[in-house]
């Protein structure tokens, strides 16, 4: 047969069933070599789905381990192993002291990335009646628990007359929300349903370790 440019020659049947061969040339001498010759000994071979698929579920529950680093001179090293990355979204809550009787939303939009232990929470959330529940000022429905405490700020944050600085947000071990607090006078104090309006709008961040 004569000599063709790879392109205009016709493709092989796939999946390839590993007793296929090409020559190649070893030491000076031309060789044949089947696709398991290629493969033996390394962790290449698929069976079935995508490359990303198999990638996936070649670390699924396993992570990625970075014992290779040096850890820190000044810090005490408890894991090395990157085991979860997740980004989504989910629906943010206005609530007061756990309580939402009435409460009707203008809207609701929040994002939320995980990785490792991390998760950082971001939430638009606007009211188009605060309802009759009182109590502490709250954002609900994180997707997640946190499993230490953690906190935020807000970005934006509309309310009555007394809402005079952008509330903290503190967030509590094993709770799924946190409340708006303020500082003033040395004092901590948390901003309540009469701080809020029919048309309160926050917008922010959280951060916490689950």
């Amino acid at each position: 047969m004569a000599d063709a440019k790879i392109s205009a020659l016709t493709g092989a049947t796939t999946p390839l069933a590993g007793t296929e061969v090409l020559p190649i040339v070893q030491s000076g001498s031309t060789v044949k070599v089947s696709v398991a010759n290629l493969t033996a000994g390394r962790a290449v071979a698929m069976a079935g789905g995508s490359f990303t698929d198999n990638i996936a579920q070649s670390i699924a529950a396993k992570g990625v381990n970075f014992t290779s680093n040096t850890p820190t001179a000044t810090g005490t090293m408890t894991s090395q192993l990157l085991n979860w990355y997740e980004e989504g979204t989910w629906t943010p809550t206005i609530r007061f002291s756990g309580a939402s009787v009435g409460i009707t939303y203008a809207s609701q939009a929040g994002t939320y990335t995980r990785i490792g232990r991390q998760v950082t929470l971001n939430f638009d959330v606007r009211l188009s009646n605060k309802g009759s529940s009182t109590g502490v000022w709250e954002i609900g429905g994180f997707p997640f628990p946190a499993g230490s405490r953690g906190g935020g700020n807000l970005f934006y944050q509309s309310g009555g007359a007394l809402v005079t600085q952008l509330a903290a947000i503190s967030v509590t071990t094993g709770s799924a929300f946190g409340g708006l607090f303020y500082a003033s006078a040395g004092a901590t104090l948390n901003y309540a349903e009469t701080d809020a309006t029919n048309t309160s709008i926050c917008i922010g961040q959280v951060i916490f370790f689950v």
